[in-house]
Order: C-alpha cells, then sequence, then structure tokens
C-alpha cells in the first residue's frame, strides 16, 4: 500500500502487481500517478503538460501531409 502524493488516499496496489513505470488512477482523486519506485511502492502525478506535448506532436504531423498535398498540387498545376 502507498499514498496518493495529490490527495494522500491509500491505494491498496501489491508491489508485486506493478512495474516501475506503469501508469495508474488514484480511486478517490483519479489524477493519473506514474509508479517510480517498486519496493518501496511510490508515485509520482502525471502532469498535465505532458500530455498536451504529445497532442502537439500529433498535430505537427497533420501539417507536414497538408504541406506535402500542396506540393503535389502545386507539381501538378504545372503540367497543365
Amino acid at each position: 500500500m502507498a499514498k496518493c502524493p495529490e490527495c494522500g488516499a491509500l491505494i491498496d496496489i501489491e508491489e508485486d502487481e506493478v512495474e516501475q513505470g506503469e501508469i495508474i488512477s488514484c480511486p478517490d482523486c483519479a489524477v493519473e500517478l506514474e509508479i517510480v519506485n517498486t519496493h518501496p511502492l511510490e508515485f509520482d502525478v502525471l502532469e498535465e503538460e505532458e500530455e498536451d506535448e504529445e497532442e502537439g506532436d500529433e498535430d505537427s504531423e497533420g501539417e507536414d501531409e497538408d504541406d506535402e498535398e500542396e506540393e503535389s498540387d502545386e507539381e501538378g498545376n504545372g503540367f497543365h
């Protein structure tokens, strides 16, 4: 058992049932927690900024695809 670093609730998880780096949710406050140590069991609050950065990466990929389509259109216009 370990305490949620956000709300202090006891989280009933056995050390042998989880792995370091695994993400769980606190049953009381629903914050996402990363397991940073299994012996003893310790959590870190997963920051919202990390999620935003991942979403930002997906957006930039979509922009690249749009640029490629525009380049294809420009090439096609030169042959008419």
